[in-house]
């Protein structure tokens, strides 16, 4: 069955966007199988145990205590292990310094989080449908930031 699927994790440290996220991919027509993490260090965590089978997908929210996305981010991309996983930076944050730094990072796309649930799902179908455009044809500035 995980073979068929697609493996996705979201670390997010607010309970009703994990929630929100979770109740987008059930209502989607997308074989997914989503695990959340609290935060940076679950996150960490999780990926780092051998009994994980990796995602193809990371959703990483910016904002997390203990520790945060874009230190994640740096720590996922150094190590060679998580090579394949695309990631996807998932925020309420729409500065120019953070897009700009997620991507230089190595980050595959920038979601801003949307406000409602119809615009949750379109813009979550739109990047697992699409997220192997993301990893094969290389980073795109034009195409890093999804827009609403």
């Amino acid at each position: 069955m995980q073979n068929d699927s697609i493996l996705i994790t979201l670390a997010d440290d607010d309970e009703d966007d994990r929630l929100f996220f979770t109740d987008a991919f059930d209502e989607l027509k997308i074989n997914t199988i989503v695990n959340t993490v609290n935060d940076g260090k679950e996150l960490l965590n999780y990926l780092n145990d051998p009994d994980t089978i990796l995602p193809n997908i990371i959703f990483l929210d910016l904002n997390m205590p203990i520790l945060n996305g874009v230190d994640c981010l740096e720590i996922i991309k150094k190590n060679s292990a998580f090579k394949d996983i695309a990631i996807a930076i998932y925020s309420t944050s729409s500065s120019e310094k953070d897009i700009e730094n997620t991507f230089v990072l190595g980050a595959n796309i920038y979601i801003k989080k949307p406000s409602n649930f119809n615009d949750l799902k379109k813009i979550l179908s739109d990047v697992v449908v699409t997220n192997w455009q993301f990893h094969t044809n290389g980073l795109n500035k034009d195409n890093f930031l999804l827009r609403m």
